[in-house]
């Protein structure tokens, strides 16, 4: 037991970027007092769930809202940020880790990494703010989106399921079932599959889908879901699906089976057809910025959780090419993100 804590503890020595060295200095601020804050001695932890790109565009995001609200690492603040690498142990061990050392807020990006932050972070009374958790009222996380009454509160990612459908319908006219994998133990995936399910009528569609409990399910979950009959995978903001996609990606591509994704980012590297995106780095943004209101003084229990549900299609012709899709004329204005 102990070598595994020690070799736990090197992973996260490893994993952790600190992005500041000490405490803060005392800061002199061009903005005003109102806008800026007072305390300079902040330190702040941001735990990323698992590595993937939409995940890091939120990080980003973060960051620059943070500024935004007068806290700018080194200057104003300290920022310890940690990528858990989808590993359970590695994020609650960071978790306990943040508080431990007493931090002023958490930020946890992805539902599980917010799910394990507040679990260790609400006896201690420090709040945690979340990004990019799809239904964090699921997750446990807030009363209501409204008045969130815990000691969490942040921003959802909430996917535009009917462009998502319509786009499906228009790339794919003739299709009839599409294939979810999912991961039965993400709160937000089960209320995102539900969701879907209900709507997908509407289009013509049926689901079907298979769940996984872990990344070692992933490659079966995938084969049973492409013999189950399906013209194409959707993808949700599943985050042990995404942070294994490629094994996905790769099964669909040997059985001639498109796959939508739910942002850009998936489309860019994965090999998805296309998808109708989230900006996952305004989202970030946001999510800095409640952070940063909350050190100032605002109240976690009533800051309302900004959910984010404008998206935008992208495509690749490229990947369209490999099933012989053609880009529908409603979509010709759309982003390609080959040209990115």
């Amino acid at each position: 037991m102990m070598k595994k804590s020690k070799k736990i503890a090197a992973a996260i020595l490893s994993l952790t970027l600190v992005l500041g060295l000490g405490a803060c200095a005392k800061s002199t601020p061009a903005a005003s007092a109102e806008s800026s804050p007072e305390v300079t001695d902040v330190k702040i932890g941001i735990l990323q769930y698992a590595t993937h790109a939409s995940l890091y565009d939120c990080y980003t995001g973060i960051v620059e809202g943070l500024k935004n609200e007068g806290y700018e690492n080194g200057k104003t603040c300290t920022i310890e940020y940690v990528d858990g690498q989808g590993e359970n142990e590695t994020n609650s061990l960071t978790a306990s880790n943040f508080v431990t050392k007493g931090y002023d807020i958490i930020i946890a990006i992805a539902t599980p990494a917010a799910t394990t932050c507040y679990a260790a972070a609400k006896d201690a009374g420090i709040p945690v703010v979340f990004s990019a958790c799809s239904d964090p009222v699921a997750a446990g996380l807030a009363e209501t989106l409204e008045a969130p009454n815990t000691g969490a509160t942040g921003t959802s990612d909430s996917l535009n399921f009917d462009a998502q459908l319509k786009m499906i319908r228009a790339f794919m006219p003739d299709s009839k079932k599409i294939g979810i994998l999912y991961t039965t133990s993400e709160a937000n995936s089960v209320s995102q599959l539900a969701k879907l399910t209900e709507m997908a009528p509407d289009y013509g569609f049926e689901i079907v889908s298979v769940g996984v409990t872990d990344a070692s399910e992933v490659a079966a979950g995938a084969a049973s879901l492409l013999s189950k009959g399906v013209d194409c995978i959707n993808n949700l903001t599943d985050n042990n699906v995404v942070n294994n996609l490629s094994v996905v990606a790769n099964a669909a591509d040997a059985a001639g089976i498109p796959i939508f994704g739910s942002e850009q980012q998936q489309v860019a590297q994965y090999g998805c057809v296309a998808s109708e995106t989230l900006d996952y780095v305004a989202l970030g943004v946001t999510t800095g910025e409640i952070a940063g209101k909350i050190l100032k003084g605002a109240d976690v229990k009533t800051m309302p959780v900004s959910v984010i549900t404008d998206s935008k299609p992208v495509y690749s012709l490229v990947n369209m090419a490999k099933f012989n899709l053609t880009l529908p004329a409603d979509y010709t204005s759309a982003t390609n993100i080959d040209d990115k």
